[in-house]
């Protein structure tokens, strides 16, 4: 039989269920995700390191799960919570359940929580500290236990998702030899983005998100990728100091935490969302093509707008008006807050990357184009 749990957040609302899979007690940031699908994918994208996931999609783990769909090589997310976690494997490619997968990777499953209730807490009052436990301990004890898990806001769990030495990423199948060499900065970089770039026909090296400037130059790339990642950019001091020295010097392309860090190097400031921009339904307008794209997203802090120098607001997020892209021309950087989406076939083309392709061609020619 499952283990009644409880869910209790740092201000004392609490929510029951029962554990499907794992026992004890484990605290993070309680945020949800407005995702119908995907569910590997958000457990294992280090954007969510730390964090206990609310599905508001009623139904988890129908297709069950395969190793294929991994962002990366481990679980970041520390629980999982919904309305219901199914046990089922309806797809020919999934080969195990989803409950056997959380099982194998550590992760604490909740299931017949009050999902939209959750939601609407968070919603009105921003993503909170929390404790789920199948422990019994009192409601008081884990109000006091998620009190003094540390803040979100002034983390920097870049360096703790981040690989540990470069490397060089497999080719895509079916590509030429390419011609454009990429160093990609790792702040948390999903597999999906990986494959993106070297299905668009990169030759990718993945370094340290604290790599230096200089060793960077020193690996004379065509451009540079500033990934995805987790927590706040803020304090992700040392990656501001080395974009600011790649500025001018080589194209940059930010995406996610990447273009939140890039921000903050042309001297925007970066603020934290109430309850952050988590689903694949969030529209985006394109203000220098005038399209609309409906995105995925995953942060919990965003761009404040502001007026700099040289640097100008390419998207914006129709739900709430929120920076979604920027440009600098003048040192042939670009960003784009939005993830492109793990698709069957990743040379399909991403209207960012291949934006930044044209920079790093502008780029060869000396600003001509």
């Amino acid at each position: 039989m499952p283990d009644p749990a409880v869910i209790v957040l740092e201000d004392g609302a609490t929510f029951t269920g029962e554990a499907l899979v794992g026992a004890g007690s484990v605290g993070g940031e309680l945020v949800f995700t407005t995702d119908m699908c995907g569910y590997q994918e958000i457990v294992t994208d280090p954007a969510h390191c730390g964090q206990l996931i609310t599905f508001t999609f009623p139904m988890n783990g129908d297709y069950g799960a395969d190793a294929e769909r991994d962002e990366s090589d481990r679980a970041h997310a520390r629980a999982i919570i919904a309305r219901e976690i199914t046990n089922y494997r309806f797809n020919r490619a999934s080969r195990q359940t989803w409950l056997d997968w959380l099982a194998e990777h550590g992760v604490l499953a909740v299931t017949g929580v009050d999902t939209r209730a959750v939601t609407r807490h968070l919603r009105d009052k921003g993503a909170l500290r929390a404790v789920v436990s199948t422990e019994p301990r009192g409601v008081k004890e884990l109000r006091r236990a998620a009190q003094r898990l540390p803040l979100m806001a002034g983390l920097d769990l870049a360096r703790v998702v981040a690989c540990r030495e470069p490397y060089e990423a497999a080719a895509s199948q079916g590509r030429s030899t390419p011609e454009l060499h990429l160093v990609a900065c790792d702040f948390g970089l999903t597999r999906s983005l990986l494959a993106r770039l070297t299905g668009g026909g990169f030759r990718v090296t993945v370094v340290p998100g604290n790599t230096s400037a200089q060793r960077i130059l020193r690996m004379r790339p065509d451009g540079v990728l500033l990934s995805t990642g987790p927590g706040d950019p803020a304090a992700v001091t040392y990656a501001v100091k080395a974009i600011e020295r790649l500025l001018g010097r080589v194209p940059l392309l930010g995406v996610g935490l990447g273009h939140q860090l890039l921000a903050r190097a042309l001297g925007f400031d970066t603020y934290k969302l109430a309850s952050g921009h988590r689903g694949a339904n969030h529209p985006v307008k394109d203000l220098l093509s005038g399209g609309v794209e409906i995105t995925a997203q995953d942060h919990g802090f965003a761009v404040r707008e502001k007026a700099v120098v040289g640097a100008q607001v390419t998207h914006v997020n129709l739900n709430d008006g929120g920076v979604e892209g920027l440009a600098a021309p003048e040192y042939y950087a670009l960003s784009v807050q939005y993830r492109p989406d793990p698709t069957p076939d990743p040379r399909t083309p991403w209207p960012p990357l291949e934006r930044f392709r044209r920079e790093i061609e502008r780029s060869k020619h000396g600003g001509g184009g």
